[in-house]
């Protein structure tokens, strides 16, 4: 007898009696593998059931739904996660990589006096030699702009308003040898380049190649890899026997309680995804490690500082320019903070270079709205920096870059108590394993009040 003709029964049936449907729905039912990689469902119509089973992280988790609308403008930070939907993580130490930009400027580390020697003399060109402080983010076939170091028109003569650019030939160690174009022409008609102090910015531009060229100095980013932890979270809720069949006042049944509760447990994960510190703790009551995520505070690559009294629209401009520039961010982000801060937002008069715009609904949630030549800011008052103390204190976050990752999804568990013969009551515990964290750090800025 054929092996394959038991085998393969016995497992349609076990996976119809676990996933709800029947093993001849099942033995009916063909799935067609797709040209692409996908599957198509053939002689059946497509039911949840059957999603599951073929695609699990399909279909939206309904516990997911209804958590988003209970009080979403309390909780924002686990409500932009929730709406953007968590990875699952395979264990309760999540590994993620984040990716940084590359550096785009250099510092020269030592006065350069330009190309003063004859024998650096090439054709039309003369080079110079200068120490930077980070050689590894230059590459020989680049261009470079010396800030500050002021360039010549074509006569060599003329001083112009143009900066000196630069072409990197070759790089050894914390040196590199470098041509110019708009520099200064010497007594033997070759174009020098000037002298350029210590502390000059060398900006970088593109790269430069000749017409025989194929190849060019490699450049590959790599993510640089970080760590958080999942943190279980959990919420109990009980209603004895005779509360649930005494009369009430009003219609408070368990499934109030439950949102009650639901509340209360996001309002402290809350506070953890913000203001969490990663790390490991044993509780010698129970004789086990536990867990303890880490916030996004700590994780946010940028931060803005101000006073309370200077604070003006002028502040509001520079902090839209730390936010918005020098980051891979994008051109709408979420501020988040205290009723201080807040206040004093309230209390800018806009001009028409920085304005206040109407109110929008995004994730759920209803927020006002900055905007700016840098870009657009989506204002919301957050408690939880109020309750921790931080009320002149925020964060501006670019959803796009938040990432939730749960071990155990938001589930619901029926304790069964009375079958114990623990108490006669009804029970539910609420269990979740997650953690938050920030890709591209630099398109999140931390505001701080300077204290007195």
């Amino acid at each position: 007898m054929n092996l394959k003709n038991l085998i393969f029964p016995a497992i349609i049936a076990a996976v119809a009696l676990i996933d709800g449907f029947s093993a001849e729905s099942m033995m009916a039912m063909a799935i067609v593998a797709g040209v692409a990689g996908g599957k198509h469902v053939a002689d059946e119509p497509l039911t949840t059931a059957i999603t599951n089973a073929e695609s699990p992280d399909f279909l939206v988790n309904e516990i997911d739904r209804r958590l988003v609308k209970i009080r979403p403008m309390a909780t924002p930070i686990d409500q932009l996660s929730r709406w953007a939907g968590a990875k699952k993580a395979g264990s309760m130490i999540v590994d993620y990589y984040s990716v940084d930009t590359r550096p785009t400027s250099v510092t020269v580390t030592a006065d350069s006096t330009g190309c003063t020697s004859p024998e650096t003399a090439s054709s039309r060109y003369s080079t110079a030699t200068l120490s930077i402080d980070n050689p590894d983010v230059i590459e020989a076939s680049e261009t470079l702009l010396a800030k500050g170091v002021q360039g010549y028109r074509p006569d060599g003569k003329t001083p112009s308003s143009q900066d000196l650019v630069l072409y990197v030939e070759s790089k050894n160690q914390d040196k590199i040898l470098v041509h110019t174009v708009n520099g200064m022409i010497g007594e033997d008609g070759v174009i020098c380049v000037p002298s350029i102090p210590a502390d000059t910015k060398l900006i970088r531009m593109g790269r430069a190649a000749s017409e025989l060229d194929v190849q060019t100095a490699q450049f590959e980013s790599l993510p640089q890899k970080s760590q958080n932890f999942c943190q279980i979270f959990k919420m109990q809720i009980e209603q004895s026997t005779l509360q649930k069949i005494a009369n009430k006042e009003v219609g408070w049944t368990f499934s109030d309680q439950e949102e009650a509760a639901i509340y209360d447990m996001r309002l402290g994960m809350e506070k953890n995804f913000l203001f969490g510190v990663k790390g490991r703790v044993n509780d010698r009551v129970k004789k086990e490690e536990i867990l303890l995520t880490g916030g996004i505070w700590d994780q946010a690559g940028n931060e803005f500082s101000y006073k309370k009294e200077e604070f003006n629209t002028d502040t509001l401009v520079k902090l839209m320019r730390t936010a918005f520039t020098g980051n891979a961010g994008n051109k709408r982000k979420v501020l988040i903070g205290g009723s201080g801060l807040i206040e004093r937002l309230n209390c800018l008069e806009y001009t028409k270079t920085v304005m206040a715009g109407e109110n929008i609904v995004k994730w759920g949630i209803d927020f006002s709205e900055i905007r700016s030549k840098f870009g657009k800011l989506y204002v919301l008052l957050s408690e939880v920096f109020d309750e921790c103390g931080m009320e002149d204190d925020g964060i501006i976050i670019d959803p796009e870059y938040l990432q939730k990752y749960s071990h155990i999804p938001f589930t619901t568990e029926q304790l069964s108590l009375k079958e114990a013969g623990v108490r006669n009551t009804d029970a539910i515990v609420l269990t979740e394993a997650s953690c938050v964290n920030l890709r591209y750090p630099k398109a999140h800025t931390r505001i701080v009040c300077e204290k007195a």
